[in-house]
């Protein structure tokens, strides 16, 4: 078996060289050999890792709170095991252990930071056997592949109480993660902010309203976005967790700040929604067992990549890249691009390849009339679906250039923009417009 390891090992990272070559990302492709040669071959790498694997799971933030846990872990001095990417089905979870080993199948790691889709985690707990399951939210996503939310809740469910040792470390603000680990049996820690940030938009789509335990509709003392917040059962009883790691004083601008456990936490970026991912990552390296006193240094030098608010400069244009695939998400991200109150252009690309979810009605349910304000100077569509990301636009009275080559896209705006641009894409869009704009960046 040892040589069959081996040999997965060795193929899987000469596929990686050879994608990596040729410009593709490669990881998924090196995962899938390398398990097609080996099929225990998780199993065999991850029951190496010295002291605990953290499974980082959730609708929205997933990547960037994994990346964020990753160096905050090494900033403690550990070694770490980590799919940077957010390949996170089977075979990008088995790339992760399969490129950091060495030729022989050896792992040097103390620990292991592992986002794992929703829907895939039947694949990949049983193989990894988590320590720790940092669970970020549940909104709706992808109708076509996940169904209703209730069926990601039941798969979740059904792997906590599969690995019952692993403790989880929920967002107690979010009635639906915090059921879930209430009612799993499994130990768990909650994160939070108890006190109101930012005004709720009335019409924001708010799921699970109605209590998982008893049915009575939710009620809430105040709301964060969609349905984080107080929230409270007034029939069981069923509320709010009181949180174990609390973000107080949270202040949100050009920068963000907070303050949990007495540390003031600051971090250069924008959007509400990262003081959860940045407060996750705390809790994760606090219920590790580290005091967390490298964690503001770790933020400091902590580059998001991978598209999650990723800034590149392109011939005296500043461009920001950031990934929005769902309600939620993409409505947390136009009040991020919001913030910023100066002049400023905005590229939307929408595909709707398999990855994405064919269906993409859920563009129906994102406030985009918030985008109708003077500082935005142009909207350009692009993509597959960039026909119906211009007829949603319209049905808000905006207007927008449909350019459906997302390069092009992005040259025009570089060449005849106001210099500040933001580029929103879902999830197949993604890698390839970070290419464009890393090439485009490298260009004199």
């Amino acid at each position: 078996m040892k040589i069959r390891v081996m040999i997965a090992v060795c193929a899987a990272k000469f596929v990686g060289y050879v994608c990596k070559k040729m410009g593709r990302q490669g990881v998924t492709w090196a995962g899938k050999v390398a398990i097609k040669i080996c099929p225990d071959i998780l199993e065999q790498l991850s029951s190496q890792v010295r002291k605990a694997i953290f499974a980082t799971c959730g609708t929205n933030g997933k990547t960037t709170t994994n990346n964020m846990l990753c160096a905050a872990l090494e900033a403690e001095g550990q070694k770490v095991i980590c799919n940077h990417t957010g390949s996170n089905m089977l075979n990008g979870v088995v790339a992760a252990f399969v490129l950091a080993s060495k030729w022989n199948g050896k792992i040097d790691a103390d620990y292991a930071c592992i986002e794992a889709d929703e829907a895939s985690t039947r694949h990949i707990f049983p193989r990894i056997k988590p320590d720790y399951m940092l669970l970020t939210n549940l909104f709706r996503d992808q109708l076509d592949r996940y169904g209703e939310i209730d069926i990601t809740m039941n798969i979740l469910e059904e792997m906590m109480r599969k690995v019952p040792k692993m403790q989880i470390i929920v967002n107690g603000d979010d009635a639906l993660s915090a059921y879930l680990a209430m009612d799993s049996g499994n130990p768990y820690v909650t994160y939070g902010i108890s006190k109101p940030v930012i005004k709720s938009a009335a019409n924001e789509i708010r799921e699970g309203r109605f209590c998982k335990r008893c049915g009575e509709k939710l009620e809430y003392r105040f709301y964060h976005y969609s349905q984080l917040g107080d929230y409270y059962c007034p029939k069981c009883g069923f509320a709010r967790p009181k949180p174990d790691f609390d973000a107080e004083d949270v202040k949100v601008g050009d920068q963000l700040s907070f303050c949990v456990e007495g540390k003031h936490i600051v971090a250069n970026y924008k959007g509400f929604y990262n003081v959860y991912n940045i407060l996750a990552a705390y809790a994760g390296v606090r219920t590790a067992g580290f005091a967390g006193e490298h964690f503001g240094d770790m933020l400091r030098r902590f580059n998001p990549e991978n598209g999650r608010m990723e800034q590149f400069r392109i011939k005296g244009t500043g461009v920001t890249l950031n990934l929005a695939k769902n309600p939620a998400g993409f409505n947390q991200n136009i009040s991020a691009v919001m913030q910023d109150q100066a002049p400023k252009d905005i590229i939307i690309a929408i595909n709707d390849n398999a990855q994405d979810g064919t269906d993409i009605s859920w563009l129906w349910d994102v406030d985009f009339d918030l985008l109708g304000n003077d500082s935005v100077k142009s909207i350009t569509v692009s993509g597959i679906r960039c026909q119906d990301m211009r007829l949603r636009l319209k049905y808000v009275d905006i207007p927008s250039v449909l350019e459906g080559d997302v390069e092009k896209a992005i040259r025009d705006r570089v060449e005849d923009g106001v210099g500040n641009l933001y580029v929103l894409v879902n999830y197949t869009a993604l890698f390839s417009t970070r290419n464009i704009l890393k090439r485009l960046e490298g260009e004199k």
